[in-house]
């Protein structure tokens, strides 16, 4: 008997979803509901638990790096590709949020999707969705990551198009997908670059050969194969984790159902390009230029989208603008450095993230559909446990203490700040921080609070079941004390989290360039600073919107210029339907397929065909069966060989030497 039993067959924690996803798949279609629901919350709750069983192994054996090769999947001449899986302390942190947050999600799902058509289909989905995702991060090589990097992206396209009778949600799946593939072609290259250089793929040791001090001294370091390859793998994360310029797909995703943007934006899908940027991160530390790219992009895309997400009326529309701007946060981190500080927001945003998304169905499901904001009011005492779970996310978020995200964002905004020449960074994020305040108020306030905007006649508000509020609950927790493992730092003591994924990125502790007391300082100081900055979002939001409601509209007509640009946001989406995807699309209607495929290959193809019917159809005519006319073919036939005898040097010879 193995002394780890679910270490040594740690497939089985992925296993346990697909299964799900097959069961309900294959049999689901002529099933109840109930039945529907014990293979799909049943699959996700056994892997939920067979990892924390693998967690506690992981501990019991001193936290040392689990690896083990179960089978080799390819071999091609030095080539190879196993299914090697690994469990490490980012490992815990990852598998912990897609199992434990998935699960929730499923749970939720099941009040929120009970009338809908497609039960089946759509838990068959979203257990692939975990599968992918847990694949992908319990892989111990860039190809098998690359195989559940793929599948997340294939599951995304499954689930935004979910309603696939309604072009919209078709649509956006397709958008999803396609925007995604601009992404991987990145990152299957910076895996090539890698392959070519390193002769591996494999996690550990292609680290251990990229940490020899040689490969930077012989030029490989800031322009060389470690910046190529980095940026390569940021252009894949991009995509999937919808940072500019690849950020589009994401809003558009909210065609699909509550719970699968849920899914997508806290536990699976988006968090996978900050997972691989951190996981990568010994490649990253040899090249200051990818490093910087990283920051920029992320510190831009979290401004920006904040700026987007000041003015969308639906309340979906905000949250992903959030989730977008939120990501900026996490890549922001890791550009810096503080690769620790951006895996412990993407936890404490996996807490907050789904809490909200899952609390913004429970209103369009207390308003019978209804997503704009401006057609809300006064929800607060009508859905009362929605409304108390999702201030508690909205307070998480903006950073108030002593909830979640006050802890993770700024443990971010401190890592911009000490790097040399990272103050404009810290500006830019902590501004970015005051825009998330307000419009995240601004959303608490148009939902829930003020005057009511709809028809009791038309909508009966009523509170959801409790298969929807118990994650809502147990999210809203967590969104309290999953910032708690870093509070120690605000007390002077080391960092619990930070301390733990110490043997993933090594230490980076402030205290070594400022000395102790001066980090301890500077860390409160900056603390101080962006709850500020929170407060003067709540307070804005605050007067707007509830003191004096008519100073939003006017401060929108007066700024319609800008008010039309953020609304529209920025003209992005029509910008590249003008640049590339119309041209894309003429340039394939009227050159590939009416010049190339239709002239060209079909008219190749035809004209053969064509010919040889021709040529066909003459011969035929000489099959007329008559005898006369068959003789005169002879005669002809003998002369022609008699007359080649006669004028061809050496045909007869040749011609004796075919008959003997």
């Amino acid at each position: 008997m193995p002394t780890h039993p679910i270490l040594e067959y740690l497939w089985v924690i992925p296993l346990l979803p697909l299964l799900g996803s097959a069961i309900n798949g294959l049999f689901g279609a002529k099933w109840p509901n109930k039945y529907v629901n014990i293979a799909a919350i049943g699959s996700t709750g056994l892997s939920f638990l067979f990892a924390l069983e693998a967690v506690r192994e992981f501990f019991d054996s001193g936290q040392v790096l689990f690896h083990k090769e179960f089978f080799t999947w390819i071999a091609a001449g030095n080539f190879r590709a196993g299914f090697d899986l690994q469990m490490d302390q980012l490992t815990v942190v990852m598998v912990l949020v897609v199992t434990g947050v998935g699960w929730l999600i499923h749970i939720y799902a099941t009040g929120y999707m009970a009338h809908e058509g497609g039960y089946y289909r759509f838990f068959s989905y979203l257990n692939l969705f975990m599968f992918f995702m847990l694949i992908l991060v319990l892989a111990a090589n860039y190809v098998l990551l690359f195989v559940g990097w793929e599948g997340v992206g294939l599951s995304s396209y499954l689930l935004i198009g979910f309603y696939f009778l309604k072009k919209s949600a078709s649509d956006a799946g397709k958008k999803a997908f396609i925007v995604n593939r601009i992404g991987d072609f990145g990152f299957m290259l910076g895996m090539f670059l890698l392959f070519r250089t390193f002769h591996t793929l494999d996690f550990t040791t292609l680290f251990q050969a990229a940490s020899n001090p040689a490969w930077v001294s012989e030029g490989w370091g800031q322009f060389g194969t470690f910046t190529i390859a980095c940026l390569l793998l940021f252009m894949g994360a991009c995509g999937k984790s919808a940072q500019l310029p690849l950020y589009v797909w994401l809003p558009d995703a909210m065609e699909g159902p509550t719970p699968v943007s849920a899914l997508i934006h806290a536990a699976t899908m988006v968090t996978a390009g900050v997972y691989v940027v951190a996981r990568s991160h010994m490649l990253f530390a040899h090249s200051e230029t990818a490093l910087v790219v990283v920051a920029i992009v992320g510190c831009a895309t979290a401004f920006f989208a904040a700026t987007i997400g000041l003015v969308q009326t639906d309340i979906k529309k905000v949250l992903a603008y959030s989730t977008v701007s939120q990501l900026g946060y996490m890549f922001l981190a890791c550009g810096v450095g503080a690769f620790s500080a951006g895996i412990f927001h993407l936890m404490t945003h996996a807490f907050f993230k789904a809490l909200l998304f899952l609390a913004a169905g429970s209103v369009i499901h207390a308003m019978g559909g209804e997503q704009d904001m401006n057609r809300m009011g006064g929800l607060s005492k009508k859905i009362r446990w929605t409304y108390g779970t999702m201030l508690i996310a909205t307070l998480a978020i903006t950073g108030i203490p002593p909830l979640a995200g006050f802890f993770s964002k700024d443990a971010i905004l401190l890592g911009a700040y000490q790097i040399p020449g990272g103050h404009p960074l810290y500006a830019l994020g902590l501004l970015t921080a005051l825009l998330t305040s307000f419009y995240m108020f601004r959303l608490i306030f148009l939902t829930f609070h003020g005057k009511q905007r709809y028809d009791d006649r038309k909508v009966h508000v009523h509170e959801s079941p409790w298969s929807m509020l118990g994650p809502l609950v147990v999210l809203a927790v967590l969104s309290v004390v999953g910032g708690w493992l870093a509070a120690p730092a605000f007390l002077g003591r080391p960092d619990y989290f930070a301390n733990f994924l110490t043997p993933v990125f090594g230490g980076r502790e402030s205290a070594e360039v400022l000395g102790e007391a001066a980090a301890h300082t500077l860390e409160l100081t900056l603390a101080f600073v962006a709850v500020g900055a929170a407060l003067a979002g709540w307070g804005v939001a605050y007067w707007l919107y509830l003191v004096r409601p008519e100073k939003a509209d006017g401060l929108a007509k007066s700024m319609a210029p800008a008010y039309r640009i953020l609304l529209n946001k920025y003209y992005v989406d029509e910008l590249y339907d003008a640049v590339i995807v119309k041209p894309l699309v003429w340039i394939s209607t009227n050159v590939l397929w009416k010049v190339v495929d239709v002239e060209a290959i079909d008219g190749t193809v035809n004209g053969i065909a064509g010919g040889t019917t021709a040529i066909g159809d003459g011969v035929r005519h000489t099959q007329s069966g008559n005898t006369r006319s068959y003789a005169v073919w002879v005669v002809v036939g003998a002369i022609l060989i008699l007359a080649v005898i006669f004028f061809w040097p050496g045909a007869e010879k040749t011609a004796v030497g075919m008959v003997r």
